[in-house]
């Protein structure tokens, strides 16, 4: 698997990460091994995870036990996030210095590591003054704790005031931008890829699936079927947008006439946008996860590509595109 440079540091990560957020939940130990080894084999290296996955830090705790037995800690970039409080079910953010330290050393000692790769903070917190969150990342990197630092579901304006911040007071550059993006949700390129770029931040793409609805595997079951609360709150807003039938067609039957299934196909096209250093993708078994890795082998054709973008581009004007 191919690597790129996140952002302007001299860390290079696999261009497809593995997700954590359903390990402790619906993915055990022993599947979550499997799931390293085979990506690992593959040439992946970035593992994507949060203080807040799983129960009680239980997925960084599943990678913890990992290291050393599955994989060598020097054979992976360790991505983790610091700033949720609460169950995974239902979490809120306290990026105050005092907790992001704090949930830091309490990473770190479930994951068995002295240092992580990247740490970043989870979203936004409007109750914390952006210079108190920023000096504990930049206490993390002075301490030899942490590798690189990010921020994740900033919007454009918190990531340019953030970056700048950084760059004003002589701090750790930030390295990485962790937000949602597919052809069913690209919001980020309004204002976050342009940040990005202006200030040279590693975009790490979230849920590139679109949330699983760009498999496929929700397209022909009829609406309604699917109850839980989970469901209507995570998958449906992206499975009821205007044009989500029509995106997830034209995957399938790119898929089709490419033989790949269309895992492979949303994530080819998330990979190569401008900007992305890496797509995070989450998979329950080791059977999901090799489907998602076929996208590794695969380049779209440019009318492909054109054709997904064109059907999926999301209205971009004043003021975000100039006044011209």
């Amino acid at each position: 698997m191919l690597t790129r440079t996140l952002g302007r540091s001299d860390t290079e990560v696999s261009r497809l990460g593995l997700g954590t957020a359903t390990w402790g939940l619906t993915t055990d130990a022993a599947d979550a091994a499997a799931q390293v080894k085979l990506f690992a084999d593959a040439g992946g290296t970035l593992l994507g995870t949060a203080d807040v996955y799983g129960v009680d830090g239980r997925a960084e705790e599943i990678i913890g036990g990992i290291l050393g037995t599955t994989i060598a800690r020097s054979e992976v970039v360790i991505a983790t996030k610091a700033g949720g409080v609460g169950g995974p079910r239902s979490i809120g953010f306290d990026a105050s210095a005092k907790h992001l330290l704090a949930a830091l050393d309490g990473s770190l000692r479930r994951l068995g590591t002295d240092h992580v790769d990247i740490w970043q903070v989870h979203a936004w917190d409007s109750e914390t003054a952006l210079a108190e969150t920023l000096a504990a990342l930049d206490t993390a990197v002075t301490s030899g704790r942490v590798g690189n630092i990010g921020v994740s579901n900033y919007s454009g304006w918190q990531l340019g005031a953030a970056a700048e911040h950084q760059i004003a007071c002589g701090g750790a550059p930030l390295a990485s931008v962790e937000a949602e993006y597919s052809l069913l949700s690209r919001g980020i390129e309004r204002e976050i890829i342009p940040a990005a770029a202006h200030f040279e931040i590693g975009v790490l793409a979230w849920a590139p699936l679109g949330r699983g609805v760009l498999t496929g595997k929700y397209r022909d079951e009829p609406r309604g079927t699917r109850t839980s609360g989970f469901f209507r709150r995570y998958v449906e807003p992206l499975l009821l947008t205007p044009n989500s039938d029509a995106v997830v067609d034209a995957v399938r039957s790119t898929a089709a006439a490419l033989g790949v299934p269309p895992p492979a196909v949303a994530l080819a096209w998330v990979r190569d946008r401008p900007g992305v250093a890496s797509c995070i993708v989450g998979a329950r078994t080791s059977d999901q996860l090799r489907q998602i890795l076929l996208a590794d082998g695969l380049s779209l054709p440019p009318e492909a590509a054109e054709q997904l973008d064109l059907l999926s581009v999301p209205p971009i004007g004043y003021p975000e595109r100039s006044f011209a």
